[in-house]
């Protein structure tokens, strides 16, 4: 998917929600635990509740490979089931690898020809050799981690190197490896005014942005300091919308939440002239 095709999608839905499909078996609602796969079961409920509202689902990978053969299998058929019913949704894959250049070859070619996923959430730490593997597919997205959303960050994305905060010397030269077509950032919603420096040195790309809802982001915040002419987010709700029942209403329920997010969405768009 290109970036105009997403854009156009965004505009159309007048929507720029990613749900999270971070599902967890413990938490799903205990009647699906009867089903021969629980967490496609969970997920296909979800999707179809959620469609109509969100642009992007991002199933965080570590929920699937935690169960091994069964876990990736789920994670396969939750793809393809969006891919067959939804082929205008962007799909992200959310596995934070990066490695060196022979290795994140193969984990490029695991998510973009195996499991057909639109985008991969990449770590850059070791560099241009364990990230540009994953540039060199027509239509497929690096989404670099910037500035995440977790107490940690501080731990290393603030350290000051040649005057300036590691994540901003993360964001100036990756800008050297891929232009706005095929490189997005993550970006923490719990920074909402870093959001705003960043936009300023990113003015194009993309930006994933986690952390709005169970974590405490808001989004009127981040529209005001990411939006630019041609939207330039994507902002992901995990467990406010999956987790918004645990009953047999809980597909209902997660429509619900997604539409108010996509409800504020849409009059953040109008109010900006984006649509």
């Amino acid at each position: 998917m290109n970036k105009d095709m997403l854009t156009g999608q965004i505009k159309a839905k007048k929507s720029f929600l990613c749900v999270g499909l971070d599902t967890d078996i413990k938490k799903i609602p205990q009647h699906l635990l009867k089903e021969e796969d629980p967490v496609f079961a969970f997920n296909k409920a979800i999707i179809d509740a959620t469609a109509k509202y969100a642009v992007a689902y991002k199933p965080n990978t570590a929920f699937y490979e935690v169960y091994g053969a069964k876990g990736w299998t789920s994670l396969e058929k939750t793809i393809n089931y969006i891919k067959k019913n939804y082929p205008d949704i962007f799909v992200i894959a959310d596995a934070k690898r990066g490695d060196i250049g022979n290795t994140s070859a193969n984990y490029a070619r695991a998510f973009f020809e195996t499991l057909k996923a639109d985008a991969i959430t990449v770590a850059p730490y070791m560099g241009i050799d364990s990230v540009e593997p994953f540039l060199g597919f027509d239509d497929k997205w690096v989404i670099l981690l910037a500035l995440t959303s977790n107490k940690g960050s501080k731990d290393f994305q603030y350290l000051s190197a040649e005057g300036k905060e590691l994540y901003k010397n993360v964001l100036l030269k990756s800008k050297e490896w891929a232009g706005s077509e095929k490189m997005m950032y993550v970006v923490g919603a719990t920074h909402p005014e870093e959001l705003g420096e960043i936009r300023q040195m990113m003015p194009e790309h993309f930006f994933l942005v986690p952390g709005v809802g169970a974590q405490g982001g808001d989004l009127q915040a981040v529209a005001k300091h990411g939006l630019n002419p041609q939207i330039g987010l994507l902002v992901n709700s995990s467990r406010g919308i999956i987790y918004a029942s645990n009953g047999e209403n809980f597909a209902e329920r997660a429509a619900e939440e997604a539409k108010k997010l996509q409800n504020q969405m849409e009059e953040i768009l109008k109010a900006n002239s984006l649509i």
